[in-house]
Formats: C-alpha cells, structure tokens, sequence
C-alpha cells in the first residue's frame, strides 16, 4: 500500500486507463496546460499529448456534445467539469442523448463516458457554486452516479467507471482533493453499485456517501463513549444503489439515519427511506430520519454557511432520537 491524495488517485486512475486504451482520452477547462483545475490530470499532457488531453474552451455543452458525439464512432471519452455546477449548461447533452443513446439506437450505439468533477459545496462559493446534483443525474434511466469518499474508492471506482459501457457521473469535492488514503500498489477495480460498511455497529445505521460522511465518523466516535454502536454504510454509488446493504444493515440495527448534503425534497434520502419502509418496515423500531442541508440555496456568509450545512452534532441528535434517548 501507499499513501497518496484524492486528487493523485484520480489522476493515477485516469493514467492507468488511458495506458491501457488508446480511445480513452480526457477533455475538460484547465485539464491539459494547467495540469487540472485541482491538478487531478497533472503530468498527464505531457505523457499523452494534446491529441488525448483536450484543453477546451469555457463552452460546457459544446465539449460535451462533442465527447458524447465521439463514442459513437469507438472513443471512451472522459469529461472534466471544472465543477459539476458548470455541467447545467452542457446537461441537455447528458440527459437527452449520452442517456438515451444505447436505447433510441436500438441498441447500436453504446455511450462509454465518464462526465466527472467536483460536487456539492466547497466553502465560501456562493449559491451557485455550492450545488448538490446527485440526485437530479440519479434520477435519469441510463446514468450511473458514483460518489466516492476517499482515494481508494476514487481510483477503484473510477477505473471502473472508464471500463463501464454505460455513461457514469463521477462526482468529486474540492475539499477531498487533498485528502491522503492508502492505495493498493498494483490494479485494482471496485465495481459500481457495491456499498461499503466503514463501520460495524448494533444499535443504529447510518448511510451517507461523498465528503459529508466525514460527519458520520465523527458522531460515531462521540457516541461510543456514551455506549452507542453506529453501523456506517458509504453508498460509493448512488445510481444502481446497493439496496440490499442497506435493508441487511437495517434489519440487523432496527434504526436508521441518513445524511446527505443535498436539499431536503426530492433527495437521495427519500429514496433510501422509501425503500426501508417499503422492505425492512417491520424491524424499524423508530421512524427513519433523515438529515440534509437548509432548503434554501447557499449562503455566502461563513455564519449562515456553518447553519446551512449539517455537521455531527446534528448526526448525534438524529441518533439519540431514533434511539428515544
């Protein structure tokens, strides 16, 4: 094992692949001369060259018009978003046709992309730079949404992602780039759809996925000293969800919280708390509760920003309630 950042197991994962494939090549604002807005693709011009290390101009939908365009004719395309709040303006072309090729072609064509890049909030951004979207792409038939919280997720998954044969949304943070984690010295692949148990518990589940989950460990390491056995799960994907982690878990600690940084309608949340009811309904022994940010859009204060974004204290509320405590 070695011990490497976020953003180097990116990188590393993209390197790896594009060694391995010729038709795999990167495109995005920044990736090539700049060696990566958050230097995930440094080094990377260099060894590959401008043919497969695209700089682009600031024009989301061309480029990604472009990248779905290519995998008809045999490319496997990654595209970086220098943050997913960018990606609203090239979405018609995620949606409306990197989604939707493989099924309107009967499937003829087949959409091998990646559209990858940083997710959610990131400090003082503002409103429009500190957006949420997993669930918005998870809710798109032909999308895969993967969603990693540390380096060695991120390279496994991201391998993953590249070899998949279906377009997938990887989403990132700015805050993990500089995050360390070990990492297998030689290959390996995690395969998309697969939970993980971080933690093993007995009196209550916890599932979160992404940056966020930093929060869970944190309140988990509080509540042992009070007695109480967390059981964390990281989704790692969102779209296909490991549903059968999660009910397993939940059957065995008979509570659940879920913690997500998204807004509260409509969320990854809901659709985890629906299939609880739905499947493990009899071994709840507390009403799900489930923990977002504020339903409003992010502040630029650094006070209202603390107000906005959930943090342990409120994972430790949210347990104590569901174990009536």
């Amino acid at each position: 094992m070695k011990t490497i950042q976020f953003r180097e197991a990116i990188c590393e994962a993209m390197s790896e692949e594009m060694r391995r494939d010729e038709s795999v090549y990167l495109m995005g604002e920044e990736v090539a001369e700049y060696n990566g807005a958050y230097k995930a693709s440094k080094g990377m011009l260099d060894e590959f060259g401008a043919k497969r290390v695209i700089d682009t101009p600031i024009a989301e939908l061309g480029f990604a018009g472009i990248a779905v365009g290519s995998t008809m004719t045999g490319n496997r395309p990654i595209v970086e978003y220098m943050t997913f709040n960018f990606s609203l303006v090239g979405i018609d072309q995620i949606i409306s046709n990197a989604a939707k090729i493989r099924q309107m072609s009967g499937g003829q064509f087949k959409c091998p992309i990646v559209f990858r890049g940083p997710t959610g909030s990131a400090g003082q951004l503002g409103a429009t730079h500190s957006q949420a979207f997993e669930s918005w792409f998870a809710n798109t038939p032909g999308l895969k949404v993967v969603v990693p919280s540390n380096p060695y997720d991120a390279k496994g998954l991201l391998k993953a992602a590249i070899r998949d044969d279906d377009p997938v949304i990887f989403m990132e943070s700015e805050q993990m780039y500089g995050d360390k984690g070990e990492v297998p010295e030689g290959e390996y692949i995690i395969p998309i759809g697969v939970a993980d148990i971080k933690r093993e518990g007995t009196d209550v589940t916890i599932v979160s996925f992404g940056k966020i989950i930093k929060e869970a460990y944190k309140a988990a390491d509080e509540l042992e000293k009070e007695g109480i056995s967390c059981e964390i799960i990281d989704l790692r994907t969102v779209r296909p969800m490991d549903r059968k982690a999660i009910v397993e878990s939940v059957k065995k600690t008979n509570r659940l919280v879920v913690l997500e940084e998204a807004w509260p309608f409509g969320n990854v949340a809901t659709e985890i708390t629906y299939l609880v009811q739905s499947e493990a309904f009899d071994y709840l022994d507390a009403p799900v509760v489930r923990i977002n940010t504020a339903d409003t859009p992010a502040a630029y204060s650094p006070v209202l920003m603390e107000e906005w974004l959930p943090d342990y204290t409120e994972v430790i509320k949210a347990v104590k309630k569901v174990m009536y405590k």
